[in-house]
């Protein structure tokens, strides 16, 4: 069943009216009055029928409404060096699949790329895998940050990989049952400065070691989130 994200709700109507939508609606899927279709509204999950098409909206009525049962229990925010746009367009797929609170590229020592794509392409690009995924809260891309500026007081635990690391903790010793806001901080392409490593530890961030194989960032980043998830669940 098609997934739609809901532009307006009133009462137990939905009106689509982003473009791309529509067009996705009648044009790649040809559905018609009357098809069944899943809404999210960020909040919940729907289920209606297509009750009016026209060029500038769809209207559907809502005919079941449900409680968010895809949403992880606690919260992972992830903090990544700036990569460039292909590589940053996967790990914002792969991090939306996975259930990721927020997103927030960081402007490191040794990031030499440039942010060649808009915030909305990658608002894009969460849209379209939460449709194909079944999530239903959306995930955050912030914009550009730095390390000293992140509010790390919001977070019950902040762990970081480095490329360096001497660190002989690994995840599942590094996170507790009780962590309800994890942060995770992974450097960009070229690793992080010394400088960088300790600035991380003075907040009371933990390094942990994935191994004796150099992970690229975007891959760090999935094997970290992917690893919290299975312990945690």
């Amino acid at each position: 069943m098609l997934t739609v994200i809901a532009d307006k709700i009133l009462g137990n109507l939905v009106e689509i009216n982003e473009i791309t939508e529509i067009n996705h609606i009648k044009n790649v899927y040809r559905l018609k009055e009357n098809d069944e279709v899943r809404v999210i509204d960020f909040e919940y999950e729907y289920r209606g029928i297509i009750k009016e098409i026209n060029k500038k909206n769809i209207l559907i009525s809502i005919s079941e409404k449900k409680e968010d049962q895809y949403s992880l229990p606690f919260n992972i925010d992830i903090a990544i060096g700036l990569l460039k746009n292909e590589k940053m367009k996967l790990l914002i797929q792969k991090l939306t699949e996975l259930g990721i609170r927020n997103i927030i590229p960081l402007k490191t020592e040794r990031v030499v790329v440039k942010i060649n794509e808009k915030k909305e392409k990658w608002d894009l690009v969460v849209r379209e895998s939460m449709k194909q995924c079944r999530a239903i809260k959306k995930t955050n891309v912030e914009i550009l940050n730095e390390i000293k500026r992140i509010k790390y007081g919001n977070y019950d635990k902040i762990i970081y990989a480095y490329e360096n690391s001497s660190s002989s903790l690994n995840i599942k010793d590094a996170i507790s049952k009780d962590d309800r806001n994890i942060l995770i901080i992974i450097g960009p392409e070229g690793g992080f400065t010394l400088e960088e490593v300790e600035y991380l530890k003075s907040v009371g961030a933990i390094e942990i070691s994935l191994g004796k194989r150099i992970l690229r960032a975007e891959t760090a980043a999935i094997v970290l989130t992917g690893s919290i998830i299975n312990i945690k669940e």
